[in-house]
């Protein structure tokens, strides 16, 4: 159980500072080390800042929900949410400048397949890119090359709870147990509208997945103008437990603001950090510590399945949509 869980005692931290500072960390510590190295000088205009980081882990993490979305067969919600874990696991420890998150991406999604027992084959997974099979075994060669290296970084936590499970739980809770509410299925879009619009932010690393779920219900419920007290108060027994109470309304008005704050990145922000980002993965600078040239990691440029006669490189374009 969650409470009991290596999510709890490593993976869920206690403010938006805490993880600032440690995807500070990272960013300091890659620059320290690749300026040792002689590689590269501490002002260079290509180097990423923390926010710039930051933006770029966000750009890939809604590419990996719209990959996951899309995905054939259908992904379970449970798989498309450990994947967005990991990603955000991996990125509170290591720079983007360092490890590319395109192919970062879809080794989580690999991985959380695989952790999940959602039975697809290699030849299926790579199979959802808008590749050509040379392009598609190249993909996977370089997945596989990732995975240890993932699975490392995240200290071999691999088992993530989400907030689906518990959804679930609390609209069968209400359906027997809170007669108040004479539908709890109309709630069912709006929560999950709600879901969809917390996996992009870092709520999954600061609050619990029945906090998260709660919020989800909690929320719908309030734009569709249901007031849900009586609930908090008898059905979960906290009318008598004033400072519990207290602190769950307060979490959920900060998950709330999480979302509400959440911004995109903006395309044309992106297209010129994207620009930094290649130049530190391209080949005279190597900055990545394996030293295993990733052949398909160094341009942006078209999404459409194109013949290639040499060789197949593969870009963020050859992801399905």
């Amino acid at each position: 159980m969650y409470h009991n869980s290596t999510q709890r005692r490593h993976w869920t931290f206690r403010s938006e500072e805490e993880l600032s500072r440690r995807r500070a960390d990272a960013n300091r510590r890659f620059r320290c080390r690749v300026v040792a190295n002689g590689k590269v000088q501490q002002n260079d205009s290509f180097i990423l800042e923390p926010h710039e980081e930051l933006t770029i882990c966000k750009y890939y993490e809604k590419r990996l929900l719209d990959f996951c979305s899309v995905f054939k067969p259908v992904m379970p919600r449970s798989v498309v949410g450990s994947a967005c874990m990991y990603l955000k696991r991996f990125y509170l420890n290591n720079s983007v400048m360092e490890y590319h998150p395109r192919v970062i991406m879809l080794t989580c999604a690999f991985l959380a397949c695989k952790v999940d027992e959602f039975n697809v084959s290699s030849a299926q997974f790579v199979g959802n890119l808008r590749e050509s099979p040379i392009g598609q075994e190249k993909a996977l060669e370089q997945i596989l090359e990732y995975e240890l290296l993932l699975i490392q970084q995240l200290n071999f936590h691999l088992i993530v709870h989400n907030p689906y499970r518990p959804f679930e739980g609390f609209l069968i809770d209400l359906k027997t147990r809170y007669p108040l509410l004479e539908n709890p299925e109309t709630l069912r879009k709006t929560a999950d509208d709600f879901l969809n619009r917390v996996a992009l932010t870092d709520a999954c690393l600061l609050y619990t997945p029945s906090q998260i779920a709660l919020t989800a219900i909690l929320s719908s419920a309030s734009r569709a103008g249901i007031n849900m007290e009586s609930y908090l108060s008898e059905c979960l027994m906290l009318k008598e437990n004033k400072a519990s109470l207290s602190r769950l309304l307060d979490g959920m008005k900060c998950m709330k603001n999480l979302v509400k704050k959440y911004e995109s990145p903006h395309p044309e922000e992106v297209a010129v950090l994207k620009q930094k980002l290649e130049k530190c993965h391209s080949p005279e600078l190597a900055l990545n510590t394996n030293t295993k040239k990733r052949k398909g990691y160094e341009e942006d440029e078209y999404f459409a399945k194109k013949s290639k006669m040499d060789e197949d490189e593969w870009t963020d374009d050859d992801f399905i949509e």
